[in-house]
């Protein structure tokens, strides 16, 4: 065969993605996540001013990435309470890279990593791509809790099936659920550090939605006990998914530490893949973000108060808890098993199913939080009048 096993031998298009390039007559997108598109990033001034600093025509790189970057980076976790020193800090060009540098850092081709389900199907090919397997471990919701749990039986059989890192999202897309810290001590306490890692996907850390969460402090905030990294970037913190930038932070027993930041910093030499001027404007982009997340926070908030005025319309649908992140998981009687592709048929609203997040039930659908809240509500009408 010509091509590697990394990539699938069947490339073709599912149901849904066919029915939409299928389709001619307009229809309402409720699954948008690109907050630039929503309306919320920086503006083209904003961003002019901050990408113009001096050094950007030098050429002078840091396998870690520029101090003045990773102090930036530092600085906004201190603001959070958690510190973590910069030369414990890589920058990376997306979080879709710090995870493939952390992968050929903690884990051999063929090796497994527990990845949890549901959860966001980047981690399929993530994993692929570097000639590892996934096996999933499940969140639960049990009553009458009304909050998501890591289910720890699936976590144990993973760990003792020789997985070599547990992969984490904190808060989960598109659950929403943080992990909290009754459940991060619990998991730390599952992990050997002779032969585990915790990687903590944080990127939505920053946009709770709802009160009464407990989260867990970042994962690298940890000063002892297993490695333990977490991954943030502006992306979603600063509603800039153009610039390309993201970041991993190492956290753990202080040598352990210490020797993963050096086999990182070999891997990052040889990519050396993060742009100078987004760098050198790395300060003033978190200024310039922290509006913008304001400006998401208050979509966010604004549109879930909607929706949950909506669905207490549509008889015997529901809304699952969420505690942070920019999606919304929801029931629906729409009658056939497939609501997504009757709601793109019938009413003209694009939809996420919950098959393709790993949702065991068939009634569930996710939905973008970050719309226009016109757009938002015009969907969600449309919705109402096809389940009538």
């Amino acid at each position: 065969m010509l091509f590697s096993r990394r990539t699938p031998a069947d490339l073709s298009e599912n149901p849904l993605a066919a029915a939409l390039r299928a389709r001619s007559e307009p229809y309402v997108d409720l699954t948008v996540s690109n907050p630039s598109a929503a309306g919320l990033s920086p503006s083209e001034e904003e961003l002019r001013g901050a990408l113009s600093p001096a050094g950007s025509a030098a050429y002078r790189p840091d396998p870690r990435g520029l101090a003045s970057a990773r102090e930036a980076v530092s600085a906004s976790y201190a603001a959070r309470g958690a510190d973590i020193h910069p030369d414990h800090i890589f920058l990376t060009a997306s979080t879709s890279e710090a995870y493939s540098f952390l992968f050929k850092l903690l884990a051999d081709p063929g090796d497994a990593l527990l990845v949890p389900e549901p959860s966001y199907p980047l981690f399929e090919h993530l994993v692929r791509l570097e000639a590892l397997s996934a096996v999933p471990y499940r969140l639960r919701l049990p009553p009458p809790e009304h909050r998501w749990r890591l289910d720890f039986a699936t976590i144990e059989r993973g760990l003792d099936g020789g997985a070599r890192a547990v992969l984490s999202v904190h808060p989960n897309n598109p659950t929403g659920s943080f992990v909290s810290g009754d459940d991060r001590r619990r998991l730390l306490a599952l992990l050997d550090p002779g032969r585990h890692a915790l990687v903590s996907d944080e990127v939505f850390l920053d946009f709770a939605v709802e009160g009464g969460a407990d989260p867990a402090a970042p994962a690298a905030s940890a000063r002892g006990g297993p490695l333990a990294f977490s991954l943030g970037g502006i992306s979603k913190s600063c509603a800039l998914p153009q610039m390309k930038l993201a970041w991993i932070a190492i956290g753990g027993e202080r040598a352990a530490a210490a020797a993963a930041a050096d086999r990182l910093e070999l891997i990052a030499d040889t990519y050396l893949s993060v742009g100078t001027p987004v760098q050198l404007a790395l300060p003033r982009l978190f200024e310039i973000g922290f509006r913008a997340g304001e400006r998401i926070r208050e979509r966010l908030r604004g549109n879930l108060a909607a929706l949950d005025a909506t669905l207490a319309r549509i008889p015997g649908s529901s809304r699952l808890p969420v505690e942070a992140g920019w999606s919304a998981v929801v029931r629906l009687a729409a009658g056939n098993g497939d609501p997504a592709g009757m709601l793109l048929r019938d009413a003209g609203v694009l939809v996420q199913p919950g098959w393709f997040f790993d949702f065991a039930e068939d009634d569930v659908v996710v939905v973008s939080l970050l719309p226009e809240p016109a757009e938002f509500g015009s969907g969600w009408e449309r919705i109402v009048a096809a389940l009538s």
